[in-house]
């Protein structure tokens, strides 16, 4: 069984500094953008697979709220050798260099996934597969979970077969793939953080962070 000390050190022993701008070739938003004194991203609506918002984080706000009002934000990892999902939310590679366009996260998503799941998402280094990158699914104002105080929960695929053929876009589609041993859910509670929803408008006047 893995343990969650495992993924918490892989997490936070990784520096973030890294330059990134990745285009999307088939029109969906990705990476994170800057917004006054704020972070967006985008994120997928999880009670209705495809439906894309965007979530709005101020910069170094605190985190008060009790941890019983937190709502999960699941953070589903790809490997670089799925070609069927397309433009994720984060992209972690870009030909053949390594880059994020979720700098403040993404670096360190992807050191936890090769590090504990190296059959899966390896190192491109060794000659193995590496990390596409991973999508955000959470509720929608209105969803059941839905909040203003997120707890990410990494998802990670825990065999080949299934990282390279699925696309989990929805609470429903991860908790079919839980059943089938196909993931691995690893809350991040010390990485809990405020966001609100907002209009794809303020996505489009964001500046494109680039570590």
């Amino acid at each position: 069984m893995i343990r969650k000390a495992m993924f918490l050190l892989s997490l936070g022993a990784l520096a973030v500094g890294v330059s990134a701008s990745i285009a999307s070739a088939d029109g969906l938003p990705t990476g994170q953008r800057g917004f006054h004194n704020a972070t967006l991203e985008p994120a997928y609506n999880a009670e209705s697979s495809g439906q894309i918002g965007y979530l709005l984080t101020p910069n170094k706000a605190p985190m008060h709220a009790n941890q019983h009002a937190w709502s999960p934000l699941y953070v589903v990892v790809y490997p670089t050798t799925n070609t069927t999902v397309g433009t994720l939310n984060c992209m972690h590679v870009q030909a053949s260099v390594v880059n994020d366009n979720c700098p403040d996260h993404g670096p360190g998503i992807a050191a936890a996934a090769a590090a504990n799941f190296s059959g899966v998402y390896g190192s491109p280094a060794n000659g193995a597969p590496g990390v596409l990158g991973h999508d955000h699914i959470a509720d929608f104002p209105g969803g059941a979970d839905f909040n203003f105080a997120w707890e990410p929960v990494a998802v990670f695929f825990t065999n080949a077969f299934a990282a390279n053929s699925e696309h989990l876009l929805t609470d429903a589609d991860i908790a079919v793939a839980q059943a089938a041993d196909d993931v691995i859910e690893v809350p991040l509670a010390f990485a809990t953080f405020n966001c609100a929803w907002v209009y794809p408008s303020v996505w489009n006047m964001g500046v494109p962070i680039t570590g």
